[in-house]
């Protein structure tokens, strides 16, 4: 069968106001790139002759921009699920402008496999490759996957296919492709180590599925990470040390180091200097998203084996690894994002998480999405996934932001994502508050031990001041978010005033 090829325009055309679009890739790796600003497009024109376009976007994860930012800036979104990272997003859901539901990944296939998050209208996916054999399609993704097998199957209008020439072809191989089987009495995720492979290298499909071929040469449009700050080597320093120290107590074994690497400079910089510590043994990675520092690290021979949903590298370094693809064979495998973020293989592997923290309070709950409570960042992601599944679930952040205004550390969250439950260290700059076998008032010591020294006398007082009342986790509610009401009135937390919330 000779598949259709189309421009991005035509296949634009086909989609209609109201539709729900699935679109693969995770994050900037492996998404597609020409249709969606296609769409774009139709929907300005659209709105310039007063007819309404809205569309609903159901992603992997978070996705590039040329998607979400191009589609938002054209106030063409109507939902927009499960995570976003772009800033013309992230101003459209905090006006209000965008329906924003933030969601587990590891729950969005599912959601969709049940009905609950609607029906697919049209499919949009990357690939490196297409070959017809035996009468089925067999599609060759790139970077990253995200929910790309589910959306081949569950888009009732069809797929188009983005066949993106930048990537090559020596991917191929690298993918390990398998979805989820329904409830009830499935069968188990037979995932023992990080690159056991239990699916294909590719995603089969009738070919009659596949509306239309988009040919495309474009990179993807991830960025090079940040350089690490002198408050990143801290924080991955102490999170070395930390791992050795569990390491040496038996907490983990030596020989079984495995890492969930976060996501952003931050994390990047801390999974850098893990492997430049010669005090943590080699070890593997179970991730969403592999990094350069990741990269490198398996080069030298200091990650054994990373199994992550997509390769997040700035073009020059993708261009990198596919140059040296023989390098990484047995050594690296991209999945599907329920499958990178498993519960049940995050828990069987035994696996050191490491995610970034907004936010924290005294008693270890975690905020890592909304900014004082209200403002959503990015989302959930992952986050929860690893968290509540992990061996060891650690959060990194600095201590302060907005050049010392705002303290990590807090009485309370403003937001909760993660309870204290959870939670089994935090790291800033200053140490590692471990929290594991800890009543909450010990809980609470530790954690201002760690916050920046102008906010620990603050946060010692408060705990004075909340003790009077008694109970298990002391808190003053009326004085509880005087930090956040400090910095939205005043411009900066140091100037709290516990008389202005406390009545001793």
């Amino acid at each position: 069968m000779i598949l259709p090829e189309m421009t991005a325009a035509e296949a634009a055309a086909m989609i209609a106001n109201g539709d729900l679009l699935a679109v693969g890739g995770f994050g900037p790796a492996g998404s597609p790139k020409v249709i969606t600003p296609a769409l774009a497009q139709c929907a300005r024109t659209e709105h310039a002759e007063g007819r309404p376009f809205k569309v609903s976007i159901v992603t992997g994860a978070s996705i590039g921009a040329s998607c979400d930012g191009e589609l938002a800036a054209a106030d063409a979104v109507d939902r927009r699920l499960p995570f976003s990272v772009n800033a013309e997003m992230r101003k459209a859901y905090n006006t209000g402008k965008v329906r924003y539901t933030d969601l587990n990944l590891s729950d969005n296939a599912s959601h969709l496999r049940q009905g609950l998050t609607g029906e697919i209208t049209w499919g949009i996916i990357e690939a490196c490759d297409v070959h017809e054999v035996y009468g089925k399609l067999r599609i060759y993704l790139t970077a990253g996957i995200g929910i790309a097998p589910t959306i081949c199957r569950l888009a009732k209008k069809g797929v188009f296919i983005e066949l993106n020439t930048w990537h090559s072809s020596k991917i191929i191989g690298m993918h390990d492709i398998y979805e989820i089987e329904d409830p009830w009495f499935r069968a188990p995720i037979r995932i023992t180590q990080p690159i056991e492979i239990i699916g294909l290298p590719y995603i089969e499909v009738d070919p009659s599925h596949v509306k239309g071929i988009v040919l495309t040469h474009l990179p993807d449009e991830a960025r090079s990470m940040n350089d690490a700050t002198e408050v990143t080597k801290q924080i991955g320093h102490h999170v070395a040390e930390f791992l050795k120290w569990n390491i040496d107590k038996g907490y983990i074994f030596r020989n079984k180091l495995i890492l969930q690497s976060g996501v952003g400079s931050g994390s990047n910089a801390v999974i850098g200097a893990l492997g430049s510590s010669p005090e943590v043994p080699n070890f593997s990675i179970y991730t969403e998203v592999l990094q350069e520092e990741p990269m490198r690290l398996i080069q030298e021979g200091r990650i054994i084996a990373a199994s992550t949903g997509a390769l997040t590298l700035s073009p020059e370094h993708l261009l990198d690894l596919y140059r040296n693809m023989n390098e990484y064979r047995g050594r690296l495998l991209i999945r599907p994002s329920e499958i990178s973020n498993c519960p049940e293989i995050i828990a069987r592997l035994g696996i050191c998480s490491l995610n970034t923290a907004i936010e924290v309070d005294i008693y270890g709950h975690v905020n890592s999405t909304k900014v004082s409570g209200t403002r959503m960042m990015n989302g959930v992601g992952g986050s929860c996934d690893y968290t509540c599944n992990s061996m060891l679930a650690t959060f990194t952040c600095g201590s302060t932001a907005k050049d010392g205004k705002i303290s990590s550390i807090v009485p309370f969250c403003s937001h909760i994502d993660h309870t204290e439950h959870y939670v089994d260290a935090i790291v800033t700059e200053y140490g590692v508050a471990d929290l594991r076998n800890k009543s909450s008032l010990e809980k609470a010591e530790a954690l201002i031990a760690i916050a920046h020294p102008d906010y620990r006398p603050i946060l010692k007082e408060y705990l004075r001041l909340a003790g009077v009342y008694g109970g298990h986790t002391h808190h003053v509610l009326s004085a509880a978010f005087a930090l956040h009401d400090t910095y939205r009135r005043k411009g900066d937390m140091r100037l709290v005033d516990w008389g202005e919330y406390i009545r001793e």
